[in-house]
């Protein structure tokens, strides 16, 4: 028997708790792992709190993220003893996730886990330190530099905009980090932001296009927030946008794009293809600065993960919390 966070709907109620459960129950896969840690993103806080409609299917183990080492293997790519990690792919939506000490799943989802992190490490960086990395390639690609100008990341407390922010600034780039709580402000400065401004400074004004600010951004809530953003982008800039905490809805017009040359790149952690996922983690690991990832992090057990989750969902935690199953 293993210890796992299950999520089970009773009628229309929900429930979340710790529970022993049987290898047997474990769902089809060909590699089994021995969970290490994992972490608790904004999706987890979301599928931990509410159930739907993160989870499709019930009974389910939340966690989109695991690290841990392979038990057995069907997959001629792992052996066991192999360190691995996997986000994505549907974990902790349609299959069990990674909060939990044990996990089965295809081999084509995992990854190596690369050399030189730790496997609390891999967790610290995870899904949020992953998708920051994938909308840094695109920037990269829309054609930005450091000599571009400044880059204005939203969601600056949690933990995409925070690596972010730590990773382009260690790129060279300036940063603007956007956070609507002036306690973060040494934090963020300490994780690389050159200026900091409210959410306010991206509050809607119904003008098609803004005074230029920035050469490019990342964003997490989208709604209003996006819109203004990429009316605010310099002419050939790139907006990556990873994210809907504030709203789905994105009312815009086409100004930016018809008279700027704007690209709004949408960034997708889930379904990503091996070959940018095996990318993104190099970058990753010859990127990211140990010290500054350090202060990111928060480490917990399992039974926390039911505490911390609406602390998530009301913006009340900064940067990434760990979840270790030692």
């Amino acid at each position: 028997m293993f210890e796992a966070l299950m999520i089970s709907r009773t009628d229309d109620a929900v429930t979340t708790r710790v529970e022993q459960v049987d290898p047997a129950s474990l769902p089809e896969g060909d590699v089994t792992v021995a969970v290490d840690h994992s972490s608790l993103n904004y999706k987890d806080a979301l599928a931990i709190t509410r159930g739907a409609p993160v989870v499709r299917r019930f009974p389910m183990v939340p966690g989109i993220d695991l690290a841990g080492r392979v038990i057995e293997s069907e997959d001629p790519l792992y052996r066991a003893g192999d360190r691995v990690l996997a986000t994505g792919w549907g974990l902790g939506e349609t299959h069990w996730g990674g909060l939990s000490r044990m996990a089965r799943l295809s081999g084509r989802w995992l990854l190596p886990q690369p050399a030189g992190l730790s496997s609390r490490q891999v967790m610290g960086i995870g899904t949020a330190g992953f998708t920051a990395m994938l909308c840094i390639m695109s920037l990269e690609e829309g054609g930005l530099t450091p000599a571009s100008g400044p880059v204005i990341i939203t969601g600056s407390g949690g933990g995409v905009g925070g690596m972010a922010i730590m990773l382009l600034a260690q790129l060279g780039y300036q940063v603007t980090a956007v956070t609507g709580r002036p306690q973060l402000h040494v934090y963020l400065t300490r994780l690389g932001a050159s200026e900091i401004v409210p959410r306010e400074a991206l509050a809607p004004t119904g003008r098609p296009l803004e005074k230029i600010r920035w050469a490019g951004g990342i964003d997490v809530v989208g709604g209003d927030t996006l819109a203004t953003m990429c009316a605010s982008i310099q002419y050939g800039g790139t907006v990556a946008a990873c994210g809907l905490a504030e709203s789905m809805a994105l009312p815009l017009t086409v100004a930016p794009f018809i008279l700027r040359n704007v690209r709004l790149q949408g960034v997708d952690s889930v379904m990503c293809p091996r070959p940018r996922r095996m990318a993104a983690w190099a970058r990753l690991a010859r990127d990211i600065d140990h010290t500054l990832l350090e202060s990111m992090l928060h480490d917990a057990p399992l039974a926390d993960a039911i505490t911390i989750a609406p602390r998530i969902l009301a913006g009340h935690v900064r940067g990434r919390t760990v979840i270790s199953m030692a």
